[in-house]
């Protein structure tokens, strides 16, 4: 990736292209099932048990420090409350586009760019193949979906893992850590969780994807585009998450 501001702009304008030739392919028949199936299954095969795996730290990390502070401010029938909000909120759907990026984002940039630099992408154009629709869309489409049902279970991980340490190493009360999960968290909160994971896995997924397309130089162009779309993937993920979370706040009114 060329370091000149025009460099920089021109691959983010690419970028962005290619997104909304994603969204322009979406409802292009016939749609390619088999390869939605067959990316969906591998996607959730190399993410679900690492993501299971990181969810329970955050889960124990996030329920001791909030189990601490409760017990120094004296409220700690909310210690429930406030660790379902920070893992449903914000934990799940993080972990789920780390691991969704740095997993399944890495296999389909470096499949992508294997296939770029064996001619493969240009052969389809030639023969009128589309690789947007055939490729690109399919690999998207598996990744929001594949995105969403993680962050349901990273949620059920990381909830279990903070009422494991907080009941279990801090003696907390195990009614009281149950009851209070109505008090402060709320529906909407699942659902905006849910939404940020979809949105995380087509971020992850159009980026993997247009450096496996562009990748250049052999193996080594491959190797490097891999390790780009990852930087890329994490830097737009967080500034996407605090868009998205500022915006949360400012609709859906929070119970006091």
């Amino acid at each position: 990736m060329s370091l000149s501001p025009t460099g920089a702009l021109r691959h983010s304008g690419n970028l962005f292209a290619m997104a909304l030739d994603v969204v322009r392919t979406l409802p292009r028949r016939p749609f390619q099932a088999r390869e939605f199936i067959q990316q969906a299954w591998f996607v959730a095969s190399v993410t679900i048990l690492p993501t299971a795996l990181v969810s329970i730290p955050f889960g124990a990390v996030i329920a001791l420090q909030i189990g601490s502070l409760t017990r120094q401010l004296g409220a700690q029938s909310f210690s429930g409350a406030a660790s379902v909000l920070a893992v449903l909120r914000e934990a799940s759907p993080i972990v789920t586009a780390l691991l969704i990026a740095g997993a399944g984002g890495t296999a389909i940039c470096a499949d992508l760019g294997a296939r770029k630099i064996r001619d493969e992408i240009d052969a389809m154009q030639v023969l009128g193949i589309d690789p947007i629709h055939r490729l690109v869309v399919p690999r998207v489409l598996a990744s929001m979906v594949v995105a969403v049902l993680l962050n349901g279970l990273v949620s059920v991980v990381g909830v279990a893992g903070g009422y494991f340490f907080n009941v279990v190493l801090q003696n907390g009360t195990p009614g009281a850590y149950l009851a209070s999960f109505t008090t402060l968290a709320q529906l909407s909160d699942l659902w905006a969780a849910e939404f940020k994971a979809l949105v995380f896995g087509a971020i992850a997924a159009i980026v993997a994807s247009y450096k496996g397309l562009t990748a250049k130089g052999g193996p080594k162009g491959v190797g490097d585009a891999v390790n780009q779309s990852v930087v890329i993937t994490f830097m737009l993920l967080f500034v996407t998450n605090f868009v998205m979370t500022a915006v949360y706040f400012q609709i859906v009114p929070q119970r006091g």
